[in-house]
């Protein structure tokens, strides 16, 4: 079977930990029954051992399949655009894949919501895999179900066509687990309301296409600049396109690629002023993705 996953922007300024969006770049992957486990990797990561001896999709796959009942060996080939720690949601792609297919080559059929809520037991912020499993601009949250296992609760909406994502993509990696540590252990009262009241705006903007209050409803003050300031170009480019015609401009997941929102019109030009003005960066201008996880013909 030939699967897709889509790539990630989260956090998106002020909705640190709960709101984020897919993107319509993808990594493909197939699996195939055989008699020995077989991998190949094509693309980010083919030059690291790392994705051959210890491939974490192949380990969550293979501990989600058996749970199923599965018994089969197989060839795993992977096709992967995302680029890895660059918070483009490279590792909820793995982790939502794996279970996504796991179920698929065990001949269950797919819940989603079940997906989503396994996903948290490998990653614990659900931002990231929310938006990986569901496609378009989601808001969520964990909370306690029953049996006291913690399950994500989400809203989706979908994202038109009017508007495109810029990416700006450092050859610069940034650990999530290292940037997290760098964050404070403590935030006042005013630095929360300051983001509670930003990210509840910026949710009601997407739901109601409201783009040019995105500007000042993705502003934060709980994580972005304590983040960029390890890597302090990151400022220049937020201020460049913001200065050139994005719509917002944030720091995606953990960093280090900053994530551009623009009017489709407009997304070419700043795409190649941002190129020009950061010639040592990567610089794509993708679609929005609606679909999530999804199973490819062929």
């Amino acid at each position: 079977m030939h699967f897709s996953v889509p790539a990630t922007s989260a956090n998106l300024g002020s909705g640190f930990d709960c709101l984020g969006l897919s993107l319509n770049f993808r990594n493909h992957f197939s699996i195939v029954e055989s008699k020995e486990q077989c991998i190949k990797v094509c693309g980010e990561g083919e030059q690291s051992p790392k994705f051959i001896e210890n491939n974490m999709f192949v380990r969550i796959f293979t501990q989600i399949y058996t749970s199923l009942g599965g018994k089969s060996a197989f060839n795993f080939t992977f096709h992967n655009k995302i680029p890895i720690s660059r918070g483009l949601g490279s590792s909820s792609a793995i982790i939502v894949g794996a279970i996504f297919s796991a179920f698929k080559m065990a001949e269950k059929i797919p819940n989603k919501q079940e997906v989503l809520n396994l996903a948290l037991q490998y990653e614990k912020h659900p931002d990231n895999i929310t938006s990986t499993v569901m496609g378009g601009f989601n808001a969520s949250l964990i909370y306690s179900g029953m049996n006291n296992e913690y399950n994500v609760m989400s809203i989706r909406q979908r994202i038109p066509n009017n508007i495109k994502a810029v990416i700006v993509i450092p050859n610069h990696s940034m650990s999530t687990k290292k940037s997290r540590n760098i964050l404070a252990k403590h935030y006042n009262i005013k630095d929360c309301v300051y983001n509670l009241s930003r990210s509840s705006v910026l949710s009601l903007a997407f739901a109601l296409h409201k783009w040019d209050m995105l500007k000042e409803s993705s502003k934060d003050k709980l994580h972005e600049s304590q983040r960029m300031q390890t890597f302090p170009i990151l400022f220049n480019v937020q201020k460049f396109a913001l200065d050139n015609g994005a719509l917002m401009s944030s720091l995606s997941g953990s960093g280090s690629s900053i994530f551009n929102l623009c009017y489709t019109e407009e997304a070419q030009k700043l795409t190649q002023k941002l190129q020009i003005q950061f010639p040592k960066f990567r610089v794509i201008c993708v679609d929005f993705d609606n679909d999530g996880i999804k199973l490819e013909k062929g």
